[in-house]
């Protein structure tokens, strides 16, 4: 279970706005990198393709992700990991 503790963008060690690499993983099928495109739109304004780079695993049944985007804050990049655990065929957020 993934507790998220709310935090303050000054407890953090990260300093706002800042670029930042995401990366998603998880069961690669047609409709995956759209699905989670579709979350990360939710949460990141004027998200470009360009900033989407994927990656298949040798065996084909993982996928991951990585959007590279400007973070605004601390409680964008909580609601966009949230968001993106809960997916079912997500396996792991970095």
């Amino acid at each position: 279970m993934i507790v998220f503790l709310p935090m303050s963008d000054k407890e953090t060690l990260l300093t706002f706005p800042c670029k930042f690499p995401l990366k998603v993983m998880g069961i690669h099928h047609d409709a995956f990198e759209d699905n989670i495109l579709i979350i990360a739109r939710k949460h990141i304004a004027n998200l470009q393709r360009d900033a989407v780079q994927s990656r298949l695993s040798k065996t084909g049944k993982y996928l991951a992700i990585t959007i590279t985007f400007q973070a605004e804050s601390r409680a964008q990049l909580d609601d966009l990991y949230r968001e993106l655990s809960a997916h079912h065929d997500v396996r792991m957020v970095l």
